[in-house]
């Protein structure tokens, strides 16, 4: 039976599932096959691992009383073989000889294995998968639609939307992409993997790959703000008086950042350091802004006012409102920006 252990290490291999689940699913599949060609009900089978010998064999149920001396013995009789066997256990009768099956008896025993080794190989991947979501992964672009690439994850697939894609960037089929599990959910045909390139923890988790003052805890990243492809605001501070957390994420002549911009196609990145002050927080944030004051209207509502003067203006709110929508999502606060000249001539 050398063949038999040669495929069963193959599939346990190959399909990463336990191998007592493809020796449970071979003992069912040959009891089964003998249960179809020889109407033998009280059948089981037991695989010996170690020379991959399958011997079937015929057993009885241990009772109190005999009412069918065909399927049961006697719990008297049962403790002459076995000392510590208890009624309602099972104990060998005979071993049967392996033989040939017919061809529905033979179809059975091979769906059963199919089948259990199927949903064997489901349980695993879902198991590999679960912790992933809010992970970055590296996949292989296989195919496209009209709405959605696929990426390959290795044993198992993600649905990379288009519209998750950085704005600008092409991508080829067979190349490889990092991508960004922004939704799993763990159903009866195994991992459903949502991806993104353009969610703001895409970049999080890019910068902790990348920067190990983060990845230590040394620098912590208190939030994200980002429009892909354009422009993105991180936070950050450290607990410790010697670390420049700016400067750890940035490196030295930019090249940390460097790298991750690359990865993004060029989009900016501002990194603004975190303070638990909110005023101080907001004036860092609407960064490349200066002299800017803020003052909190309604710290209940989470309002802020910030004030600056003509030359700065444009800089606070930015292109469109970009640079004070982001500043907003990234402290948490509806920050309006106003002009103190203009505001001045109000007066």
């Amino acid at each position: 039976m050398k063949e038999f252990l040669n495929a069963l290490n193959a599939i346990v291999e190959e399909k990463k599932i336990d191998r007592q689940i493809i020796v449970d699913a071979m003992e069912q599949a040959v009891a089964a096959a003998y249960k179809k060609d020889g109407g033998i009900n009280n059948v089981k089978a037991k695989v010996d691992i170690e020379t991959g010998d399958i011997r079937p064999y015929t057993y009885k149920t241990v009772v109190e009383e005999v009412n069918n001396p065909e399927l049961e013995i006697s719990l008297e009789e049962a403790k002459k073989e076995v000392d510590n066997i208890e009624v309602g256990e099972t104990i060998v009768d005979k071993f049967l000889p392996m033989k040939d099956f017919g061809r529905v008896a033979a179809g059975t025993a091979k769906q059963i294995v199919v089948q259990r080794i199927k949903e064997a190989e489901k349980e695993s991947i879902s198991y590999e998968f679960k912790d992933k979501e809010g992970e970055l992964m590296v996949g292989i672009l296989s195919r496209e639609d009209r709405n959605n690439y696929f990426i390959d994850l290795g044993r198992s697939s993600g649905i990379l939307p288009k519209d998750q894609i950085i704005p600008g960037e092409k991508l080829e089929m067979g190349s490889s992409i990092k991508v960004y599990v922004s939704k799993l959910e763990i159903g009866p045909k195994g991992p459903f993997i949502m991806l993104s390139r353009t969610h703001y923890g895409f970049l999080k988790r890019l910068l902790e790959i990348e920067i190990p003052e983060l990845s230590d805890g040394t620098v912590m990243i208190y939030s994200v703000a980002r429009e892909a492809g354009n422009r993105s605001k991180i936070a950050v501070y450290t607990e410790y008086t010697n670390v420049d957390p700016i400067g750890a994420v940035i490196g030295e002549k930019g090249r940390r950042i460097a790298n991750i911009l690359k990865e993004l196609k060029g989009e900016k990145i501002d990194v603004i350091l975190y303070d638990k002050d909110p005023i101080k927080f907001i004036t860092n944030a609407l960064s490349p802004a200066k002299d800017v004051k803020v003052t909190i209207k309604d710290e209940a509502k989470k309002e802020a006012l910030a004030l600056v003067d003509d030359k700065n203006l444009s800089l606070a709110i930015g292109k469109k409102g970009q640079n004070v929508k982001l500043a907003s999502r990234l402290t948490h606060y509806k920050i309006e920006v106003k002009s103190e000249d203009s505001l001045a001539n109000q007066v």
